[in-house]
């Protein structure tokens, strides 16, 4: 194919090429710069070749004009060729590199599911998200927390040693296996609440969904290795008690989802940190100490959003500490008549401290476990005071948390 410049005419050799076969494609590339009444003449071999290009400028509303010896025919570029992306707008930019994320701050329903930066044609469906606006899903932090979680993906088949030797009093199994359950029990709780939302952000928000689903991901990978560790040696799971299941319930019963992600990441998971962590040091085995550790530095990732997200809301919308604090207080008083922690796991976190059953051993793991409650408290009273509430409220907040920790 040769295309020669004679402007304000432009010329094409489409030689045995038809229409069968793609002559379109060259045709519509050839026509692409031509401003409307340009003319493009065509030279093709192809039997026929007239026929099916008077058709074809029809359906694209350009003139077809009668060739000479020299050209089978002249095109016409028209302007109703360039109708159907009139008034088309791009979806923002595309923010292809890395920290160029650029989404607007209320992109329009009809952009629906189109790809950020694409050029919109005019006229199409509209999508119903009902987290539709920058201010309910964005993190200043949230390109970066999403390339971080996409590079710290790990596989639980080689990323833990599960051959590695370790030999436990059959009690001291029996605890880590009621921790396992219990952890298992949180993070099903931690998987299905942002997979409720997922499908309720706006694709333009693109970041935030990928984000989101890397989590759903990191939980189920959780559930996974918690299974993994508590069966490793044969046993049962331990015990799943009403009180633990209620609490977990009103998270998933949450329906806003600057709320639950409050009561999830802020407030929950930020308190679970601290469980891996005692784990991590106290885990009678390397197993459970690797699984800690590595379920730590996801969970880490899940707390980051969550405050960055609240921050970001914040800023525009204050009236929103208020229902943060509502929804802590709302939720005390549902779970005020339930147990709390399951007394089997506070029990198996004291023997773990401990490291065996003697009276002196078994009152420095009770410390301990003590101290991880208050380590706990602080550092909820720490996340509560960078979302703006004050020394007072934060502590009054932290210490309104379930006792079932989650």
């Amino acid at each position: 194919m040769t295309i020669t410049e004679t402007s304000p005419s432009r010329t094409i050799d489409i030689e045995t090429l038809s229409f069968t076969s793609g002559a379109h494609m060259l045709l519509k590339r050839a026509l692409r710069d031509l401003p409307a009444g340009g003319r493009l003449g065509v030279r093709a071999s192809a039997s026929d070749f007239a026929v099916h290009l008077r058709g074809w400028c029809r359906e694209q509303g350009h003139d077809f004009v009668e060739g000479d010896g020299q050209f089978v025919a002249w095109i016409v570029s028209g302007a109703a060729s360039q109708g159907r992306w009139r008034g088309a707008e791009r979806a923002g930019e595309s923010g292809a590199r890395e920290n160029g994320a650029t989404p607007v701050a209320a992109p329009p329903a009809d952009w629906g599911v189109a790809a950020r930066g694409a050029a919109i044609e005019a006229g199409g469906p509209a999508f119903h998200y009902p987290l539709q606006t920058k201010e309910r899903v964005w993190a200043e932090n949230l390109p970066k927390l999403y390339a971080q979680a996409a590079a710290s993906q790990w596989n639980p088949q080689t990323a833990i040693d599960w051959n590695e030797p370790f030999e436990l009093d059959e009690e001291v199994e029996r605890a880590v296996t009621q921790v396992m359950t219990y952890l298992i029990e949180n993070e099903n709780a931690a998987l299905q609440a942002p997979a409720r939302f997922i499908a309720q952000i706006h694709p333009h928000f693109r970041e935030a969904l990928q984000l989101l689903a890397v989590q759903i991901a990191d939980e189920a990978r959780h559930v996974e290795v918690f299974t993994r560790r508590a069966t490793l040696r044969g046993a049962e799971l331990g015990l799943s008690t009403v009180g633990g299941r209620q609490s977990l319930k009103t998270l998933l019963d949450e329906p806003d989802f600057a709320l639950a992600s409050f009561l999830l990441s802020v407030m929950g998971e930020g308190t679970f940190l601290n469980l891996l962590w005692f784990l991590e040091r106290y885990a009678p085995d390397p197993v459970t100490r690797q699984i800690a550790r590595l379920v730590a530095q996801d969970e880490a990732r899940h707390v980051a959003f969550g405050v960055g997200h609240l921050q970001y809301q914040l800023a525009s919308d204050p009236p929103l500490r208020e229902r943060l604090a509502m929804a802590v207080a709302r939720r005390h008083e549902v779970l005020s008549h339930t147990a709390g922690l399951n007394e089997e796991v506070f029990d198996a976190l004291i023997l773990l401290a401990a490291g065996s059953w003697s009276p002196d051993d078994i009152a420095a793991g009770y410390a301990r476990a003590q101290t991880l409650k208050d380590e706990m408290r602080a550092g909820r009273k720490a996340r509560l005071e960078k979302l703006g509430f004050s020394d007072a409220q934060a502590a009054e907040l932290s210490a309104l948390h379930t006792r079932n920790f989650m």
